[in-house]
């Protein structure tokens, strides 16, 4: 089987990916699929890449072949992922449920490519914000394949790349003028003699891998989830259905039996945001509370109601008071987390 590369990033991936294509000639004895979180808008990543590059470069459809000296990028609002029959892989497009609240998302494609290709697969993560791609790159690795991550330094948004860092026994973490090189000298190596000499310790793919696939490609039940994973006390906040913690290597991760998947970063700056979105309603409740009482202070005084007025008119100043402690909050929040970043 050929070599595949398969790229993930976000914020200012695209930028780093400008420079490495243009390095890779055209023709490089791998595919390269890439994965950027360009959600469900129209994109017109493969005219701006292919600029770029001189491979071919353009959206993957479902159930092409994955072949060498082609660029297959993930389409909006679908996953690209990875798969095999009578030998021959190839790519499948599944509108499954989000992970790290993205679709596409990065995670699904690393871990079925790494499922399909074993040593033959080299992972790369680019510049990001949060950290989809960490498990992706941890399944590329625990199947023998290749993990490259872009310097977090040198990184426009450095999450993914230290998240990688961190949590992933990666092989090389490179700046950006040196991934293109190392495609280069990685793919014309033998990815099953490299590992020849590690194949009596290499363990067998974990299971995890397998049934994580099967829930990003809608196909599992609960149980598969239940052997993987420990219920937990939270709630997904894309379906408010209850949450798996999965017991793997960090970082700390949770599924919902619907199959979105976070990890506990993307899941507290998703509880912030509808934190925030609360408050924000409390606030607009309060300035209606007290435009109301306002106006029926009014009333009670044109009725010469002085008692009622009163009664009113201090409604309106509590409700507008509360109003302003909210908006406090707000901004304390604000601030404690640009002093996180």
């Amino acid at each position: 089987m050929s070599k595949i590369v398969v790229i993930g990033g976000s914020s200012g991936a695209n930028n780093a990916l400008k420079l490495i294509l243009p390095i890779l000639p055209h023709d490089l004895p791998a595919a390269i699929l890439i994965v950027t979180h360009i959600g469900s808008h129209r994109s017109m990543l493969p005219e701006i890449l292919g600029r770029h590059s001189k491979l071919p470069v353009r959206h993957a459809t479902d159930g092409e072949p994955i072949i060498p000296g082609r660029v297959l990028l993930a389409p909006p609002d679908v996953h690209l992922m990875v798969a095999r029959n009578d030998g021959r892989a190839f790519a499948r497009l599944v509108h499954g449920p989000k992970e790290n609240h993205s679709r596409p998302a990065v995670d699904p494609l690393f871990r079925t490519a790494a499922s399909v290709f074993g040593p033959d697969a080299i992972g790369v993560i680019l510049s990001g914000y949060l950290d989809d791609g960490t498990v992706g790159l941890q399944a590329v690795k625990a199947c023998g394949g290749s993990a490259l991550v872009q310097n977090p330094l040198e990184s426009e948004a450095s999450d993914m790349p230290a998240s990688a860092v961190k949590y992933v026994d990666v092989d090389r973490v490179l700046g950006i003028d040196e991934i293109g090189p190392a495609l280069l000298e990685l793919t014309r190596t033998d990815g099953q003699e490299r590992t020849k000499d590690k194949q009596s310790a290499m363990p067998s793919r974990p299971s995890w891998i397998d049934i994580e696939n099967r829930i990003s490609a809608k196909d599992s039940d609960m149980d598969d989830l239940e052997r993987i994973g420990k219920l937990s006390s939270l709630t997904c906040p894309d379906c408010s259905g209850s949450l798996w913690e999965i017991q793997a290597k960090g970082p700390i991760r949770y599924r919902c039996h619907t199959g979105h998947a976070f990890t506990s970063n993307v899941l507290k700056a998703l509880q912030s945001g509808a934190v925030e979105d609360a408050i924000w309603s409390a606030i607009r409740a309060l300035h209606e509370q007290e435009r109301l009482c306002s106006k029926l202070a009014e009333k009670e005084l044109q009725a010469s109601r002085q008692l009622e007025a009163a009664e009113y008119q201090a409604m309106a100043t509590q409700a507008r008071a509360h109003s302003q402690v909210l908006r406090d909050v707000i901004s304390a929040r604000t601030l404690v987390s640009r002093d996180d970043v």
